[in-house]
């Protein structure tokens, strides 16, 4: 496909109140004002803080190495959606890519999530025999458990992987990613990465799976290039909120910047991203290895592995999970659990008093989102406006 050019402006003279305002120029924001220009031919504004598009799924190509890079992490996109798939898939071509992800436990690399295999290379030939048995009975063959679950059967032996597991792969890992115990989590992320009960070591099994051929940057360049959209980047919409008007205005950022934190903050944890040249032409066996005991960061990404990239070099990510603090760092993940779901009920309710105002995507619904779950959000958003 063609890459083809954004309408980028740097001025407020298209902003009016004939004009949709989309506020943060990443996945949800891209979506939903693509959505609107396309489908209802209205103009649409969208102001991005950073000097950049696609906010945390933003890469580009290395110039030194040729390679692509995921500049705040890797991203695999992955759906059960046909309606999805189809949508993106007009403004790409797909590297068919299935993302495989180890773990070092002990020294050993295990595939992650942890199954079948994973326990016959962490744990001695016949002990593994006997905890497979056992596994399969208590919850069938190709099942998925979470660990949390897991730790609550009244077998010992059952009871020992549990541990086992719990203590190797999940706490370790969660109390550097996200500063707390697994327990102290909403379900809703420590679900996401269970014990598989069999063999298949992809770490996802949606139906659709890929990247972009040419990269996320160049799709969403697609998806913005419409006589109907305009890009100003650099630009704080908080700085000149009382100043903007709009038909209709799209906020993706923080919900509780947008009320000027009237119920309190909510937390969130970020990541110091390093991202370093090695004059190697390869690292490890799979683009993403977990580190849940050694070292401060939480995994390495090896980049080339996504596209199969050639090169004699790799680029590598290292992640270094920290708070969020403002000012110095990107809000990432929103902490769930129920004291700060209460704080953002109230913004919430807030929220719907405010006419021809919605908020979505990850910060403005703070939600632990993948990119499938973002883009059904920003449809969702879509049709709300339509009446659907």
């Amino acid at each position: 496909m063609e890459k083809t050019n954004i309408n980028f402006v740097s001025d407020m003279n298209s902003v009016n109140d004939s004009v949709n305002v989309v506020v943060g120029c990443g996945l949800a924001g891209i979506v939903i004002a693509n959505k609107i220009a396309t489908e209802l031919n209205e103009p649409v504004v969208i102001m991005e803080r950073k000097d950049h598009i696609g906010g945390t799924c933003y890469d580009y190509v290395d110039s030194e190495t040729g390679i692509h890079v995921h500049k705040y992490g890797p991203h695999i996109f992955r759906t059960n959606s046909t309606e999805v798939w189809e949508y993106l898939s007009k403004y790409t071509k797909w590297y068919p890519y299935m993302h495989r992800v180890l773990g070092v436990i002990d020294g050993i690399s295990v595939p992650i999530p942890f199954n079948l295999d994973s326990l016959h290379k962490a744990l001695p030939v016949t002990l593994a025999d006997k905890l497979e048995e056992k596994l399969i009975e208590k919850f069938g063959f190709n099942t998925k458990v979470p660990i949390l679950e897991l730790r609550k059967t009244n077998d010992k032996d059952l009871n020992f992987l549990a541990d086992f597991i719990y203590e190797k792969v999940f706490l370790k890992y969660t109390l550097k990613q996200w500063g707390v115990k697994p327990e102290q989590l909403d379900p809703s992320v420590t679900g996401s990465v269970p014990v598989f009960i069999g063999r298949d070591s992809r770490y996802f099994q949606e139906r659709f799976q890929g990247i972009p051929f040419d990269g996320y940057t160049a799709m969403f360049e697609r998806m913005l290039a419409h006589p109907n959209i305009s890009v100003m980047l650099n630009t704080d919409f908080l700085k000149i909120k009382n100043t903007v008007q709009y038909k209709r205005l799209f906020y993706t950022g923080a919900i509780e910047e947008y009320f000027d934190y009237k119920f309190g903050k909510l937390p969130y944890r970020s990541l110091d991203i390093k991202i370093e040249t090695f004059n190697v032409p390869s690292f490890q066996e799979v683009s993403v290895v977990n580190y849940p005991e050694n070292y401060d960061f939480t995994r390495i990404t090896e980049n080339k592995q996504f596209l199969n990239d050639k090169s004699d070099k790799t680029v590598l990510t290292f992640e270094y999970p920290m708070d969020f603090e403002e000012g110095k760092n990107e809000r990432i993940y929103p902490i769930l659990n129920p004291t700060n779901q209460a704080i953002y009920d109230q913004y919430l309710a807030e929220a719907k008093k405010i006419p021809n105002v919605y908020f979505l995507g990850r910060l403005g619904a703070y939600r632990y989102y993948d990119m499938n779950r973002t883009i059904q959000g920003s449809f969702e958003t879509f049709n709300e406006i339509m009446g659907k």
